[in-house]
Parts: C-alpha cells; sequence; structure tokens
C-alpha cells in the first residue's frame, strides 16, 4: 500500500529543501509547484521533447517521468542553477545568445541541461555527436543547426579557458 504522502528532502541548485508531498506528484510538478522554480518546463509529460529535462546527480533526466519521491537525498540542478555564482551567463548560455540558438525558449532549458551533462562527458565533440546528443530534445522553432554551432563553440570555449 502506497503511503498517502512522503517527506522528500533534496538539494535543488545548492539549496536544500524539504517537502511533504503527494506519492504520485512528478518530479517537474515538485520543482514547479513546491519550490516555485519555473524554468524546467512541462511539454508533451510523456518523455518525448525533453522541455523537462534536469540534472539529478549530474545526469539528464525527464522530470516529468520521475516522481518526486524517488528525487529523495538527490542533488539535483535545473535551469536556473546553470549560471555562474555571479548571476552571468555560463560559456554554454553564452553559446547559445552568441550563435542564436534559441528563438520562442520554451525548448531551451532542457537543450542547455542535457548539453551541460554532454559537454561534462565529451568535452570535444563533432557535429555529429552532437547531433546525437541533442536527438532526445525537441524545437519547434530552430532547425537545429544554430543549436549544433552554439554547442560546439561552447566546447571550443571551455577547452581553451582550461
Amino acid at each position: 500500500m502506497l503511503k498517502e504522502f512522503y517527506t522528500v528532502t533534496t538539494v535543488v541548485n545548492g539549496q536544500s529543501y524539504k517537502r511533504v508531498i503527494e506519492p504520485r506528484m512528478s518530479l517537474c510538478d515538485f520543482l514547479r509547484d513546491e519550490l516555485d522554480l519555473t524554468g524546467t518546463h512541462v511539454g508533451c509529460e510523456h518523455g518525448v521533447c525533453g522541455a523537462c529535462t534536469i540534472l539529478v546527480d549530474g545526469l539528464p533526466v525527464r522530470s516529468c517521468l520521475m516522481l518526486a519521491p524517488h528525487a529523495d537525498g538527490a542533488d539535483i540542478q535545473t535551469i536556473e542553477g546553470l549560471a555562474n555564482e555571479d548571476g552571468e551567463l555560463n560559456v554554454l548560455q553564452w553559446a547559445f545568445r552568441e550563435k542564436h540558438a534559441l528563438q520562442c525558449g520554451f525548448c531551451t532549458p532542457g537543450f542547455l541541461t542535457t548539453i551541460t551533462a554532454f559537454l561534462a562527458e565529451n568535452p570535444n565533440p563533432d557535429r555529429e555527436e552532437v547531433r546525437e546528443a541533442l536527438s532526445g530534445n525537441t524545437c519547434r522553432c530552430t532547425g537545429y543547426q544554430h543549436i549544433i554551432d552554439a554547442v560546439l563553440l561552447a566546447a571550443e570555449t571551455m577547452r581553451a579557458d582550461k
């Protein structure tokens, strides 16, 4: 039998949170409704579009598919936590702006979190590897070329900064 409520304690963007929630609350709804972190967007609610992608313990996760009680004890990073500590855009965000890799912006948080994890694993990707990394995220506006260019620029910039 399911419990009526769960206590979830987690770290989101470096800040600790503890909430009592219903067992069937999605992680996306938890972030948006309980923590007021609305940068994570709800798209298809089936895990297909990638708009709700966040980082859970450093890995990209579709937050619409994960139940919030499963995030108990996890370290979560959302789009709100990607900027530098001084509030300035990080290199990937800067590259998206430089290369005009966003239009309406709805899909952007999912792309940025997905690519953050990808570049941590593969700091020197080629164009085809970037295409593959982006394949789980849907954008209806850009045609992807500017997004790919932005990822390659970010990767190049990050390597030069080391």
